[in-house]
This record gives structure tokens, C-alpha cells and sequence, in this order.
């Protein structure tokens, strides 16, 4: 599971301690709420669904195609369904081709979502391998859903314009300069790009 809301507050405190900027802004803004989503496959073909379309949109497909795989939505249910089954539930054929790459690996094997490697390098290398999941759904998986505390999403716009603002930076920064903004709040850059999140679109920062 995620990180829960006791431990982001413990690692923002121990983050704050050495960091006045930190300390300032959680005063100002207070703390966030936790994130977390289920672990395994239903939540990774659940961003796949999501990608590019509104929150009301993917529920719905969503739905369809619980209606049509079941609850448990098994990896091989959906291999068995052709095209036109799927393009009926919502399902691009962009959406199909990543939905089968990641039901493919599951269903042979070859992705044991249940034993990612513990390095988070080599876990995002793998959750990499399924087409349509980047680094930034990669990252956002192991910390919603596995609570790896030092995952830092480096990519996401929001947790860099927030890294700008807590930072009294002129203009965002880029991915490369967010990445590199972190290093001082190692381990802790789990909790910290919730905090941003948080704090993104409030005034008080």
C-alpha cells in the first residue's frame, strides 16, 4: 500500500527539521492527505484507461469493462476479447495495444507485480516495459500503491511549478533541475512530492 497519512507526516517532519523552507511551507499549508491505491494489475490497467481522457470518461470505461471481464478484470479475460468487444467498452486501439502488452507479461509471467525488484531504478525499468507506461505512471504506481518513500516524479508539472514556488524560483523548473532540487530531501522525496501536490494550488505557498 501507499504511504500512509502517519508516516508522511513523520517523514515531512524529518525533512523539516533540517529544512527551514519545508518547515515554513507546512506551517503555511499543512499537511497532506495520504494516496493509495490498490497494488497489482488491476491498478496499472486502470492508468492505462485513464491516460489523455477526463475522470468521467475513464469511469465509465471503466465500468464497461467490468461488465464485460468481471470484478477481477483477470489478465486473460481480456486477452480472450477481440477488437470490436473491447472498442464497444471504450477502448482505443492505442488503449487496446497497451492493455494487451500489460495482460500479456502478467498472464505469461513475466511481470511479477507481486516481487518488483527493491532497487526503485530497476522496479521502474520494469513497470517500463509495458507499452503506454512511462517513468511518470511508473513512479506514480510505486508510490501509490507500493509506498516506496524515496520516489521522487521528477516529470510531473505540478510537483516542479510547487518545487518553483516553495523555492522562490522565477520561472519552473525543468525536469533535470526538479530531480536535482530533491537531493536534499533524500529519503523522504515520497512524501515530499505528495506535500507539492498539496501545496501546488495553495495560495498560502
Amino acid at each position: 500500500m501507499g504511504l500512509t497519512k502517519t508516516q508522511i507526516r513523520e517523514h515531512l517532519d524529518a525533512v523539516a527539521t533540517d529544512d527551514p523552507v519545508v518547515a515554513g511551507a507546512l506551517e503555511r499549508v499543512g499537511y497532506p492527505e495520504e494516496r493509495i491505491r490498490p497494488k497489482g494489475y488491476r491498478t496499472l490497467l486502470r492508468t492505462i484507461v485513464g491516460q489523455q481522457v477526463s475522470v468521467a470518461a475513464a469511469s465509465s470505461v471503466w465500468n464497461k469493462l467490468e461488465a464485460e471481464l468481471g470484478e477481477e478484470m483477470h489478465a486473460h479475460e481480456l486477452l480472450a476479447r477481440d477488437f470490436d468487444t473491447l472498442r464497444g467498452c471504450g477502448l482505443s486501439r492505442q488503449k487496446q495495444g497497451y492493455a494487451r502488452s500489460l495482460c500479456e507479461l502478467v498472464a505469461g509471467g513475466e511481470l511479477d507485480l507481486e516481487n518488483l525488484p527493491s532497487d526503485d531504478e530497476a522496479a521502474i525499468a520494469e513497470l517500463t516495459r509495458i507499452k503506454g507506461i512511462g517513468r511518470w505512471s511508473a513512479e506514480i504506481y510505486l508510490l501509490f500503491a507500493e509506498g516506496r518513500q524515496d520516489i521522487w516524479p521528477a516529470g510531473d508539472l505540478a510537483v516542479q511549478a510547487a518545487c518553483g514556488k516553495l523555492l522562490d524560483m522565477p520561472e519552473r523548473p525543468s525536469e533535470k533541475e526538479t530531480r536535482a532540487l530533491a537531493e536534499r530531501w533524500k529519503p523522504y522525496r515520497g512524501a515530499m512530492a505528495i506535500f507539492t501536490w498539496h501545496a501546488y494550488a495553495d495560495p498560502a505557498l
